[in-house]
């Protein structure tokens, strides 16, 4: 099953990527403190949650799943293409670095990023003991974010493409993601011929963009070839998830963690 639960708080996890080398987690909204709009597992600090919570909620989900949470390497996500690596943890207090891709092959570092019907996309080298999360949502989409993370684990740690898995989490479906012209139009700039694909016909209203699809397509055109989707819709399964768009800009986000251990 997809799905496990540890101490109140249930969490998704991908078939192509267990591996008894590898911890990767996205976590649900149960079993945290927020109160209501945030209920309950909230991670993001920029929601009107009080950080206390927040970080209460992050330690949780760590220990969930048997990591410590001072390995933590987050960012701070702005709807780009720039990918970080790091050697080590993000010392508490420390400035966020802004990127949507962050790298590591040190055991004692655990990604982690926040989500709320953007994609999150795992990656996983078991041959060169490499892994990587992306933050994918209509903007990253358009600017290849999974390919600049694809190519920088080529360039940094000689990953080979073909070997490289990857899992495309929980994240809005298209069918609730209609997008105006100025998406339409990028869309189009981006994926050119193929951009019908992705764009869906919406009974006369604003086309639907799969980002699910999209990100595949670009994962697929980098040389990947083991590559899991989810295929879960935030916004159908408010139960279980943070949705930007479902919960009308008042909710929290999840997390979504991965990283290696040691040997």
């Amino acid at each position: 099953m997809p799905f496990s639960q540890n101490n109140g708080l249930r969490y998704f996890t991908f078939e192509s990527l267990n591996d008894p080398g590898l911890v990767q987690a996205i976590f649900t909204r149960h079993g945290g403190v927020s109160p209501q709009p945030w209920s309950a597992l909230n991670v993001g600090g920029t929601v009107g949650d009080t950080p206390e919570r927040v970080v209460e909620n992050r330690v949780r989900s760590f220990m969930a799943v048997g990591r410590e949470p001072d390995s933590i390497y987050d960012v701070w996500q702005v709807h780009g293409r720039e990918v970080v690596y790091t050697n080590s943890p993000r010392p508490q207090y420390s400035e966020h670095r802004k990127a949507d891709a962050i790298l590591t092959d040190n055991p004692q570092v655990t990604l982690f990023m926040r989500f709320a019907d953007c994609v999150p996309v795992l990656l996983f080298d078991p041959q060169r003991r490499v892994v990587g999360l992306v933050h994918a949502g209509w903007q990253g989409t358009v600017k290849g974010t999974v390919q600049a993370a694809v190519k920088a684990m080529q360039e940094t740690f000689s990953c080979e493409p073909a070997n490289i898995r990857a899992g495309i989490g929980p994240s809005i479906g298209a069918h609730h993601y209609p997008v105006g012209p100025e998406v339409v139009t990028q869309v189009r700039d981006t994926f050119r011929d193929l951009a019908s694909e992705f764009l869906h016909a919406n009974n006369g209203n604003n086309p639907t963009f799969d980002l699910w699809a999209a990100n595949r397509f670009l994962l697929e055109e980098a040389g990947l070839q083991e590559i899991e989707v989810a295929a879960i819709c935030t916004a159908c399964h408010l139960d279980d998830w943070f949705s930007h768009r479902g919960e009308h800009g008042k909710t929290g986000r999840f997390g979504a963690l991965i990283g290696l251990k040691g040997r």
